[in-house]
């Protein structure tokens, strides 16, 4: 792969911390929902992922974003756009 191209990081020194923006994530999603549950199909998987994801991110307050959920945080005219919209 690194003969392609690839990096090993996104500062291509190889340091931890240039993926930890990914991985805390993903290792949120791994023990709160996959080792949880044992899905009969990857569709299954897919619909509660995308549930967890979205309770995560418009349901659920985050301490390091002055209680705000990331949603309201990120798109702080969505309600507004969405009403426009209806």
């Amino acid at each position: 792969m690194l003969g392609q191209g690839c990096q090993l990081s996104r500062d291509g020194r190889g340091a931890w911390r240039a993926s930890v923006s990914v991985e805390r994530p993903w290792r949120s999603v791994k023990y709160a929902q996959v080792r949880l549950k044992a899905y009969a199909s990857v569709n299954h998987a897919r619909a509660d992922f995308a549930e967890y994801v979205g309770g995560y991110n418009a349901g659920r307050e985050h301490a390091n974003l002055a209680a705000v959920t990331p949603e309201e945080r990120c798109f702080p005219r969505l309600p507004t756009l969405m009403a426009m919209a209806a």
